[in-house]
């Protein structure tokens, strides 16, 4: 999980491996695979580097991580 702002400063939690996409811009556009968006104020370099931060712990643990499993796209 990474941890971005909203436009409005509010934190949110983010499970960085649903991260499909990102938008950049003046503000950062996030699409997960759940179809769910937010827009927050890191960049997309800053959210980048957050996800990557995240992968090298996860993979640390040796673990691997499926973030979908049993989840159903309608």
């Amino acid at each position: 999980m990474i941890k971005l702002h909203k436009l409005n400063g509010s934190e949110v939690v983010v499970n960085a491996e649903l991260i499909e996409s990102l938008e950049p811009g003046q503000e950062t556009v996030v699409s997960l695979a759940t179809g769910n968006r937010f827009i927050v104020r890191e960049s997309a370099d800053e959210v980048t580097q957050k996800v990557l931060e995240y992968r090298r712990q996860v993979n640390v643990s040796g673990k691997v991580v499926n973030p979908i499993s049993g989840y159903k796209r309608e």
